[in-house]
């Protein structure tokens, strides 16, 4: 009880400072109000991360009102002189507690004999003080700083350590002798003494460490000769070789990797398998998802496999629509498809296009505690709060879950994704019965998935009657906002891509450059593009009308004249947002 009132007495407090208006309060006080109780976030954090508001703006005014004073104020860098400085004070300090503190976005920038002052983006956090207190000055100052200065601060002070590849930089790997008769069958005791000897785990363990650090959405471990084996990262869609382990055999590394796997047998190598790996990261815990698959290599006689890992870390899970980025038309008509009692919303795009990402957002809009939510996935990705998630085993498939749960009472179903006619039928079933339902499907734009339904066997009566809408995206590269700089594009190329004479004479154009902070790629994170079909009246009379034979591009041109933007024309709004650059939209979408 008394935590809700002292965030209603900070919320009152915002309110009569004109920083959030009343709506905001009340919308912020229901979201902390249904928050886990595992949850620690704060109203402030509640403000910025949920509900959009300027980070700066609430978290000076919070700072304000706890009587923290601002470091740097009006300050946007920092000297080299204090810079060096306070790296000074870093080195001399506890490694562990510096660490807990750069977790908690704070850094010291003061100290004496006796007194420390310390600059944090969130002076409120109760865990400050504590962390603060490990380091035994007599007297500490906190102070508040605004969130990208501490980030600059940190960027160039602190270096995070890595221990597992701390431990490998002290390897030998010595060049093992490879018989060119080697038996099909795998040497065991060779492959355990690799392992042992090199100290392998260490190479693995920092492997998933530095995956989560840096946004890494798949780790891949290719074998790439008899004793070479390549690392690379997926880092916004594009895979970068991380690093090169020579003088070991591949296998050993498989071996390593099935060892910490639940799920798997070490020694099968001739099928593929699944299964995942979970561990503490930074203090938070984080799944992998694991698949294992056999693969050919130059050397006929070994046993190659190829492992890809997907990192999945809750705290990249949106729960909020405003902060998927849709577009105008396409948010008004998603919001619309969703808020409907029944019907299917239907997400289409290629594996790694953000479509578990959308439907996660779109499950949070819509849950209710008044409301029984179901989900069945293989695998599930992420844990949504407020639903119940069915477990897929071998003594319960997906076809197995699907049919239960039309027995299991639901208002809202997710369905992973409708991957047969049989999955289709039933999720169509719920659709039309009643329940609001969403789900997946493998299609290049919204209007195919239609003709794709009709292939698998459903009804065109069935799907215009149950079809709320159906949502094409694309993830596309954002431009780093530290080095994109302008530049005049070939008039025949923005035209090849659909831009007005209008456009052309007066919008702005940039181009990936590349500098430290994007590690010299030009990109950093991404942005989705949606081409959002909603089912309006004239669309399903044109599905009903067809009788079969579904005109895929008079239902695209129909929904264009009701006001879609295609996947194509969306990237034209981000080009001109100067999110992305042409050449992303022409990779990554087909011409209108």
């Amino acid at each position: 009880m008394g935590k809700i009132n002292t965030r209603q007495h900070i919320g009152d407090l915002l309110l009569s400072r004109g920083v959030i208006s009343g709506e905001q309060l009340s919308m912020a006080l229901k979201i902390l109000s249904e928050e886990p109780s595992h949850s620690n976030r704060r109203l402030g954090q509640i403000l910025y991360q949920d509900l959009n508001l300027d980070r700066h703006e609430v978290m000076s005014q919070i700072a304000d009102i706890y009587a923290f004073d601002e470091a740097f104020s009006g300050e946007n860098e920092i000297s080299k002189e204090r810079i060096d400085e306070i790296k000074k004070y870093i080195d001399e300090m506890p490694q562990d507690v510096i660490d807990e503190l750069a977790h908690q976005k704070a850094v010291p920038i003061y100290k004496t004999m006796t007194s420390l002052t310390i600059a944090s983006a969130d002076p409120s956090d109760p865990k400050l003080s504590s962390t603060v207190a490990k380091l035994n000055f007599k007297e500490y100052e906190i102070l508040y700083c605004r969130f990208e200065l501490i980030d600059h601060i940190l960027s160039q002070v602190y270096e995070q350590k890595n221990e597992f590849l701390d431990l490998l930089e002290e390897i030998d790997f010595e060049q093992p002798e490879i018989s060119g008769s080697e038996d099909e069958d795998v040497d065991e005791d060779e492959i355990d003494a690799e392992i042992n000897q090199s100290m392998l785990n260490s190479l693995i363990e920092g492997m998933l460490v530095e995956g989560v650090r840096q946004g890494v959405s798949d780790i891949h471990i290719i074998p790439s000769g008899p004793t070479t084996t390549d690392i690379r990262f997926r880092i916004d869609g594009k895979l970068q070789l991380w690093y090169q382990q020579k003088n070991v055999k591949p296998e050993a590394l498989a071996a390593v990797v099935k060892d910490k796997t639940r799920n798997v047998d070490r020694f099968e190598r001739d099928s593929s398998q699944d299964g995942f790996i979970q561990r503490l990261v930074d203090n938070h815990n984080i799944r992998y998802r694991v698949s294992i698959m056999p693969m050919v290599g130059a050397q006929f006689d070994r046993k190659f496999e190829s492992v890809v890992i997907r990192i999945l870390d809750d705290r990249k899970v949106i729960t909020d629509l405003n902060v998927l980025g849709l577009q105008t038309k396409a948010k008004a008509d998603f919001v619309k498809a969703i808020e409907q009692p029944s019907g299917i919303v239907i997400i289409t795009g290629p594996t790694g296009s953000g479509k578990s990402t959308t439907l996660v957002a779109a499950l949070y809009y819509v849950l209710d505690p008044t409301k029984n939510v179901l989900t069945v996935e293989e695998p599930v990705e992420y844990l949504i709060n407020g639903a119940r998630q069915l477990k897929i085993s071998p003594h319960m498939s997906f076809d197995q879950a699907i049919r239960g749960i039309l027995r299991h009472d639901p208002d809202i179903v997710l369905v992973g994704e409708m991957r047969d006619l049989k999955t289709a039928e039933i999720a169509i079933k719920m659709a039309n019965t009643g329940h609001l339902t969403f789900s997946t499907l493998h299609t290049n734009d919204a209007p195919s998935a239609v003709s794709r339904l009709f292939k698998m066997g459903v009804e065109p009566f069935l799907i215009a009657n149950a079809v709320n809408l159906v949502m094409a995206q694309r993830l596309l590269r954002r431009l780093c906002n530290n080095c994109k700089r302008e530049f005049t594009p070939h008039p025949e190329t923005l035209r090849g891509l659909g831009f007005t004479e209008e456009e052309i004479a007066t919008e702005t154009f940039y181009e990936a450059v590349g500098c430290e902070k994007c590690n010299g790629i030009g990109f950093k994170g991404r942005a989705a593009i949606h081409e959002a079909l909603y089912f309006s009246k004239d669309i399903k009379r044109m599905i009903l009308d067809s009788g079969g034979d579904i005109d895929e591009e008079e239902i695209k041109n129909q929904a264009v004249r009701n006001g879609m933007l295609t996947l194509r024309a969306s990237g034209r709004e981000r080009v001109k947002e100067g999110i992305t650059t042409i050449e992303e939209v022409i990779a990554i979408t087909l011409d209108d």
